[in-house]
């Protein structure tokens, strides 16, 4: 297990030294409580784990898949992620790097779709997706073959230069992926992406995950729907109350029930956390 501290290894030689794009070590997040989410979440601590000593990691080019009901600790542990937010104790790598020691070499890492990016609804996808690949300070030749690329996948083609106000919500979730990768991140981080889409966009998002599978793009995804996990995910973790509970190949850890009624057995094990 990686030491919390690099010490006098570099963040190169770290990463050369794994094939994991994604590591993180007794990751963990308390969260003071007010009188009033002390009494909603009938308890007389004054402290909340969102998230509790959590281990697990990516392999370079797969699809790993947090799943978990809401409350769990997933978006907790994606914003620590994304250096968002900074844990209580613990570390975690991006490609080697540490989201402590180098956080802003770990944010030009990654790709973070979040419900919670809000984007002004009075711009263009066009306009937006240029305006992230010049604060990646990405070429603008790069920039335009990408963004071709991207519209084209998602679809977005027809509607660049319509307002975001103007389009659908599966339009809008699209833009903020698009925009989200706009500087082509090798390690991509998505919380929940299909929630609240229509049949027809969720599958767009879905092919759209598995062509960057295709493309050597390592991928952490939240979500708490089995079939999206089922799909595209080659590995799994179920996490409940902050905790991980199960974590492998989810072929494997499927090949004698359906992943649902492995959730379910977990959860009904837990006390329904």
């Amino acid at each position: 297990m990686r030491k919390q501290h690099t010490g006098a290894l570099s963040d190169l030689g770290m990463s050369m030294m794994s094939d994991n794009a994604i590591e993180l070590y007794a990751l963990t997040k308390k969260y003071r409580l007010s009188r009033k989410e002390q009494r909603d979440k009938s308890t007389a601590s004054k402290e909340f784990t969102a998230v509790d000593s959590l281990s697990f990691t990516v392999q370079k080019g797969e699809i790993y898949g947090l799943l978990g009901p809401n409350g769990a600790g997933k978006t907790t542990t994606l914003r620590m992620l994304a250096t968002l937010i900074r844990p209580d104790s613990g570390n975690a790598f991006i490609d080697g790097v540490s989201i402590l020691e180098n956080p802003s070499r770990v944010r030009s890492k990654i790709g973070f779709l979040t419900n919670d990016l809000k984007l002004d609804e009075v711009f263009t996808p066009d306009y937006l997706f240029d305006l992230s690949s010049r604060l990646y300070h990405v070429s603008r030749d790069s920039s335009q073959r990408h963004k071709e690329q991207l519209f084209q996948l998602l679809g977005i083609d027809k509607f660049a230069h319509t307002r975001l106000g103007d389009l659908s919500t599966g339009m809008k979730q699209k833009t903020s992926l698009a925009v989200s990768l706009a500087h082509n991140p090798d390690v991509i981080i998505f919380d929940e992406p299909t929630n609240g889409l229509d049949i027809v966009s969720g599958k767009v998002i879905t092919d759209f995950m598995m062509q960057l599978k295709a493309e050597g793009k390592t991928i952490l995804l939240s979500t708490h729907m089995f079939d999206v996990v089922e799909k595209v995910c080659d590995s799994i973790g179920i996490l409940l109350a902050g905790s991980l509970q199960i974590s492998g190949n989810c072929s494997r850890l499927c090949a004698n029930e359906s992943l649902e009624k492995l959730f379910f057995d977990i959860y009904e094990r837990n006390g329904r956390q």
